[in-house]
C-alpha cells in the first residue's frame, strides 16, 4: 500500500510532439510533474497549452515522445498497447467533459461496462461495485433510465461513478464541467471535493479559474510548459500585446 504523500504520478522531462506533413507541434515541451496519493491537482492554462494532452498520456490513452512517466512506482512510458489497456482498466478512472455514456445502455449497464473487461471479477462483485459507485453520486434511483432520459448533471454523475466502479488509483476529469449550466457544474465540483475529502486522488484539466480554486494545488501549463501563476499571467499578458 503506498503511503501518503508519496508519488502516485511521477513526470519527468516529458516531451509531446505531433507530425504532420513537414510540420512539428510541440504540445509539450519537458513536463516535470509529480501528483502524491490523495492530492487534489487541477491543471490549467490557456487553450493549446498542452493540458488536454498531458492528461491523455496520464491516462494512458497517448504516448510520449520522450521523458518517463511512472505510475506506482512502475515506468509505464513505453508499455505496449495491451499492456496500457490492462493497467487504464484497473488503475484510471476517467470522467469526460461530453460524459461518453453509450445510448443504447442503461445506467447500471454504463457503469459495469468496464468492470465486464475484469476477467476474473464475479458478476456479484461487479453488481455490488455498480450500486456503491451510483448511490455514492446519487443516481441509485435511476439505474434503469437510459442517458437520453437524464439531465447534463445527472449524466455527468453517472460518468463519476462509472470512474469510480473500478475503485481507480486516480480519477481523470477533463473538463467535466464544460457541458453543464454553472448550476450543475458546482454540484459536480462539489461532488469532486467530497471524494477528495473520501482520500480520492484526481487531477482536473479546467479552463475555468473559479473550478480550478476547489482543487489543494493548480498545476499552470502555457506553450507545453508548467510555469508558476505570476509566469502564467505574464506570458498571457505578452501574448495579448
Amino acid at each position: 500500500m503506498m503511503e501518503a504523500n508519496q508519488p502516485l504520478i511521477q513526470i519527468s522531462d516529458l516531451t509531446k510532439v505531433f507530425y504532420t506533413e513537414e510540420i512539428e507541434t510541440h504540445a509539450l515541451s519537458g513536463v516535470h510533474l509529480s501528483i502524491a496519493k490523495g492530492e487534489y491537482v487541477a491543471m490549467s492554462g490557456p487553450s493549446g497549452c498542452g493540458k488536454s494532452t498531458l492528461l491523455s498520456i496520464i491516462g494512458l490513452l497517448d504516448t510520449p515522445t520522450a521523458g518517463c512517466y511512472q505510475l506506482n512506482e512502475k515506468p509505464v512510458e513505453n508499455l505496449d498497447f495491451a499492456e496500457r489497456a490492462r493497467i487504464r482498466n484497473q488503475e484510471i478512472g476517467f470522467i469526460f467533459q461530453s460524459f461518453n455514456l453509450i445510448g443504447d445502455l442503461t445506467v447500471y449497464e454504463n457503469v459495469e461496462l468496464p468492470l465486464t473487461y475484469r476477467q476474473r471479477m464475479p458478476s456479484a462483485e461487479r453488481k455490488k461495485r455498480v450500486m456503491e459507485a451510483l448511490e455514492r453520486v446519487g443516481m441509485a434511483h435511476r439505474l434503469r433510465h437510459y442517458p437520453s432520459q437524464l439531465s447534463g448533471g445527472q449524466q455527468q454523475r453517472v460518468a463519476v461513478a462509472r470512474a469510480l466502479a473500478g475503485k481507480p488509483s486516480i480519477l481523470l476529469a477533463d473538463e467535466p464541467t464544460g457541458n453543464l449550466d454553472s448550476r450543475n457544474g458546482e454540484a459536480v465540483m462539489e461532488l469532486l471535493a467530497d471524494l477528495h475529502r473520501e482520500g480520492a486522488t484526481i487531477c482536473m484539466v479546467t479552463h475555468d479559474p473559479r473550478f480550478a480554486k476547489h482543487a489543494q494545488r493548480e498545476v499552470h501549463l502555457f506553450d507545453g510548459k508548467v510555469v508558476a501563476e505570476e509566469e502564467l499571467h505574464k506570458l498571457m499578458q505578452d501574448a495579448q500585446v
